[in-house]
């Protein structure tokens, strides 16, 4: 099999899987390391393809999501807290279609996240944890955006009023009136 044979291939699976793929996964699939499939990954990106690293593995992205697509500013530090935050947004309805800073050096700094239930949010905490990884928003002291797809409204009020109880909700130090919905 050749490398575009191969990349093409690549395509066709994560085209036809109903969940994320790991590199780990397809490198044993075609019988190349795991670096080979990264590099495979790079290439396919850069000739257009729509694939997206999510914590448990790359997807293709196909089309626009279905419902709502809302962006709530929160503020947290602690495995618990984020734990919380996750559980709250699926719980609800929702789902956490990335996580967004902004880095004083490097602008705005984004991560697919993709988590639409509690067990797509373990995978992730797990993930976090055993590779001693930091979420991104130790980089701005807690502060991040996350875009949260919703399947109605009111789904979303659930969200912002149940992260705001938790002290999640994040509103600035300003008189003014909190705003979860940031355009």
């Amino acid at each position: 099999m050749t490398p575009r044979e191969r990349r093409n291939a690549i395509l066709h699976k994560l085209e036809h899987s109903g969940a994320p793929v790991s590199a780990s996964s397809l490198a044993q699939t075609f019988g190349v390391s795991r670096q080979v499939i990264v590099g495979d990954i790079a290439l396919l990106r850069a000739e257009q393809a729509a694939v997206t690293a999510t914590p448990r593995g790359y997807i293709l992205e196909r089309t626009a999501p279905a419902g709502l697509l809302r962006t709530v500013a929160c503020c947290h530090t602690g495995a618990e807290a984020l734990r919380q935050e996750l559980y709250t947004v699926t719980d609800n309805g929702c789902a956490v279609l990335d996580v967004i800073v902004s880095h004083r050096v490097y602008g705005q700094l984004s991560g697919k996240l993709h988590i639409f239930s509690r067990y797509d949010a373990d995978v992730f905490l797990k993930a976090v944890q055993e590779s001693n990884a930091a979420p991104l928003s130790v980089l701005t002291g807690g502060v991040h955006l996350h875009t949260l797809l919703c399947p109605d409204e009111a789904a979303f009020k659930r969200v912002t009023a149940q992260l705001q109880k938790l002290g999640i909700l994040y509103c600035g130090h300003t008189e003014e009136p909190q705003k979860a919905d940031i355009p």
